[in-house]
């Protein structure tokens, strides 16, 4: 995989392992102290395309309504067949996910953030599409709603190549093993 660019996976999570509430909260996370941005900042300086399904895209819109979309400066793909209404710096793929991300993964740039959510990542996780896994940890238990991992039959070796933290949370960076 030298010289290619990386799929990663960079993400928070409560430690029970939910991306959001029921309710497709995150106020959760918010209630934890970090430090600084928490290595946001860092993270997203190392990536030049921005990758979500149409549920993570279309609550990204409502949260950031009023300050406008967070990833304008990046190339920003949405895996939907659904119509895209507003950004016009957001293009709409309904193409084979396996061909279109390998396609990326050949272009030459920066290392290619796969934003969430967990139907999607369940899907990389099945095609085998994810190179690195960096998962935020925050230490809560909010005892339901959307997990990081749905059920899956999909299984990956991951190796550890980073942990930091972040006051209370903790940043595990993974790079995932070829079977």
């Amino acid at each position: 995989m030298c010289g290619q660019r990386h799929v990663v996976l960079f993400i928070a999570v409560s430690l029970d392992g939910y991306i959001a509430t029921e309710n497709e909260q995150l106020d959760w996370l918010f209630e934890v102290d970090g430090e600084g941005d928490n290595g946001i900042s860092a993270f997203y300086e190392t990536v030049d395309t921005v990758l979500m399904g149409r549920k993570t895209y279309d609550w990204v819109k409502k949260e950031t309504i009023n300050e406008g979309f967070p990833y304008q400066d990046k190339r920003t793909f949405v895996f939907t067949n659904q119509f895209l209404e507003g950004e016009p710096s957001v293009q709409r793929v309904h193409e084979d996910l396996e061909s279109f991300v390998n396609q990326l993964k050949q272009e030459s740039g920066k290392n290619i953030w796969l934003v969430g959510g967990g139907e999607l990542v369940s899907s990389f996780l099945k095609a085998d599409l994810l190179d690195e896994i960096t998962v935020t940890v925050a230490p809560k238990l909010i005892g339901k709603g959307v997990r990081l991992f749905p059920e899956t039959n999909s299984k990956h070796n991951l190796s550890l190549k980073q942990v930091q933290t972040f006051n209370q949370f903790v940043e595990l960076h993974y790079v995932v093993d070829r079977l």
